[in-house]
């Protein structure tokens, strides 16, 4: 059944125009920045290695806005080379980083390295006055966990969280963006992933807390009924 919390929600403003793919062209690239200018989309989230081509073709002052992943997929690279890779995007033109925090340092329960990675990168991000994603896949983590991870992201200042990397293919589910947005502050949004093919799926997404869509199905979705 349609929600009416949000009847004139803006769904195209809030899609993240995803293409991530190891087999990414330029081609690829253009068609993506196309259609997200022409449907208005808040941003693209495309591979590091194309975010200068993209920034070009968007222009400077784009109101379409580039996001590119940091430690995709697993984020159990470095704290320095997750740091090195933000400062170099920034250069390129990238808006917004969507960082995975360090999965293995989550599992093996060293919290003062994930608390020490998330600040980092954070600050970083910050420093370059740009916004910070921390994504993390909740599917494999213990409810304890996500919570611990929640609670370092507040402290750190993050701006969003995000509960799927969306790599091994899980949408975010209504159950698990309700658990998020339970358990984090005012001070955080949310940003989900999956493949949502309606827009009645984005709508009860959207309602349930999430602030923001990442999908591959974007130009699919608002084509829907």
């Amino acid at each position: 059944m349609v929600t009416t919390a949000l009847p004139n929600i803006d769904l195209n403003g809030l899609i993240d125009h995803t293409y991530l793919k190891f087999n990414c062209t330029p081609e690829d690239v253009e068609v993506l920045c196309q259609e997200a200018l022409t449907s208005r989309f808040h941003s693209i989230c495309i591979p590091p290695f194309f975010v200068f081509q993209a920034r070009n073709y968007l222009g400077v002052n784009s109101a379409v806005k580039i996001c590119t992943v940091v430690g995709y997929p697993l984020g159990y690279n470095t704290t320095a080379a997750k740091v090195e890779e933000i400062k170099r995007g920034a250069m390129d033109g990238v808006d917004e980083f969507d960082v995975v925090a360090n999965m293995s340092a989550i599992k093996a329960g060293d919290w003062n390295y994930v608390q020490n990675d998330i600040e980092s990168v954070t600050m970083m991000c910050h420093l370059r006055s740009k916004k910070i994603v921390l994504t993390f896949e909740s599917s494999e983590l213990e409810a304890a966990e996500v919570k611990k991870i929640v609670e370092i992201c507040e402290k750190s200042g993050v701006d969003y969280i995000k509960p799927s990397t969306g790599y091994f293919g899980e949408t975010c589910s209504i159950e698990q963006v309700k658990f998020l947005r339970r358990i984090a502050g005012p001070s955080i949004k949310l940003k989900v992933e999956g493949k949502y093919k309606t827009k009645l799926d984005a709508r009860q997404v959207i309602d349930a807390g999430a602030n923001r869509i990442g999908t591959t199905t974007g130009m699919r979705l608002i084509n829907s009924v």
